[in-house]
């Protein structure tokens, strides 16, 4: 297998580095919208799924797509009581969703896809995160420090604001880091069989 991640996601990149996977990296930027019949699992599937077909697209074009070739596509989203919580704009957005989620439980969900020359499979995992309530102090202190402007929910549970600011996991820890490896895992494993194919 051939496989292509297809996120310059350097969260994803760290995790799929440390399930001890061999991989190329191939990013073609799409524009993330969605249709607004979908559910809300349904976006981020959607939206891997749009993110898997454009890198296919690239590597048929360039002559680069090969029999064993596998894409991995992923996107997460946020949810806070069934509102998606995107990246933030800017700093002052990110308070803003910092004080939205203090003292909540919200909802992680990662969508992924596989594709390749003959399948297509799109899952999704979902994470309940609970936040402790936080000061005006500590949503200042994370976003100076860590400016977490390219985190969908403006936080990366890895950093400071994970270890003073969540209360409770249930789920998936790595889904709410950006892939749930092991699903992901185990799907590739089922992708590459030949008694699958």
């Amino acid at each position: 297998m051939q496989l292509i991640l297809a996120s310059q996601s350097p969260r994803r990149k760290q995790l799929l580095t440390d399930a001890a996977l061999e991989f190329e990296i191939v990013i073609v930027p799409t524009d993330e919208s969605y249709p607004d019949h979908l559910t809300r699992a349904e976006v981020p599937e959607f939206i891997a799924a749009d993110k898997a077909l454009a890198v296919y697209q690239q590597l048929e074009t360039t002559g680069k797509l090969k029999e064993e070739t596998v894409i991995l596509a992923a996107d997460t989203i946020v949810l806070l009581q069934e509102k998606v919580i995107g990246k933030p704009k800017d700093a002052e957005d990110a308070k803003q969703i910092l004080r939205s989620l203090s003292g909540q439980t919200h909802e992680v969900i990662t969508g992924v896809c596989l594709l390749n020359r003959d399948r297509k499979e799109v899952f999704h995992s979902l994470t309940k995160v609970q936040f402790n309530e936080l000061s005006e102090e500590q949503i200042d202190y994370y976003i100076s420090h860590y400016q977490p402007f390219d985190k969908a929910g403006a936080y990366a549970l890895q950093e400071w604001i994970g270890l003073i600011g969540i209360s409770a996991i249930e789920g998936d820890l790595y889904n709410v880091i950006g892939l749930p490896v092991n699903k992901v895992v185990k799907a590739l494993h089922a992708f590459s069989s030949p008694s699958k194919a």
